[in-house]
């Protein structure tokens, strides 16, 4: 958009510089989170391949200040593409934390449960169970007494980590299943 005023009637036109500021401090922002994750998760977003080398750059780049320079000439190299490239980047990323969220969540479910199962004895492995169905009882109780044996001999958490392990596939298999339960009912309701 042209800048400056406009003759006929004297108001300005395009954005205020306040505006180009603000604008220029939020594709830094970007900049610096994209020179933060690493080349799987970059690779799930929809960045344009002539900034990519810079990203590159900037994550090899471990002086502060030298870095700093890295990531103000990404952030003007991202400047160059249109709004709508940056708007894809941002939205792939709020769709990519919404499911970290989510698998942090599944995380500390894990970790109550674990701790919950190692403290609770039989009653919490019958919840568990009520709530997992395609839970092995058997061998979550094996792995619940074996962890607390270790805990009260101070041995090296090995079953400790398995009861984690196996309560966290459980959990992730779990929600994995509602979500298409869920989307199945969608199915029939549009049918």
């Amino acid at each position: 958009m042209a800048r400056g005023r406009d003759v006929e009637t004297g108001e300005f036109i395009g954005e205020s510089r306040s505006q180009q500021r603000r604008d220029a401090l939020d594709v830094l922002a970007l900049a610096e989170v994209l020179t933060g994750l690493s080349e799987a998760q970059l690779q799930k977003l929809p960045i344009p391949e002539d900034v990519l080398p810079h990203i590159r750059d900037a994550q090899r780049i471990t002086s502060h200040i030298a870095r700093k320079r890295q990531i103000a000439f990404l952030a003007k190299q991202m400047r160059r593409e249109d709004d709508d490239a940056l708007r894809a980047i941002r939205d792939a990323m709020d769709v990519n934390s919404e499911g970290s969220k989510r698998q942090v969540a599944l995380m500390h479910g894990a970790e109550a449960w674990r701790t919950r199962l190692i403290e609770g004895g039989d009653e919490a492995l019958t919840a568990f169970v009520a709530e997992m169905p395609h839970a092995d009882a058997q061998q979550l109780r094996q792995l619940a007494r074996n962890a607390n044996t270790e805990m009260k001999a101070n041995k090296a958490p090995r079953a400790f980590r398995l009861l984690y392990k196996e309560i966290l596939a459980l959990l992730t298999a779990f929600e994995l299943t509602q979500g298409n339960e869920v989307d199945h009912d969608d199915d029939e309701d549009a049918a």
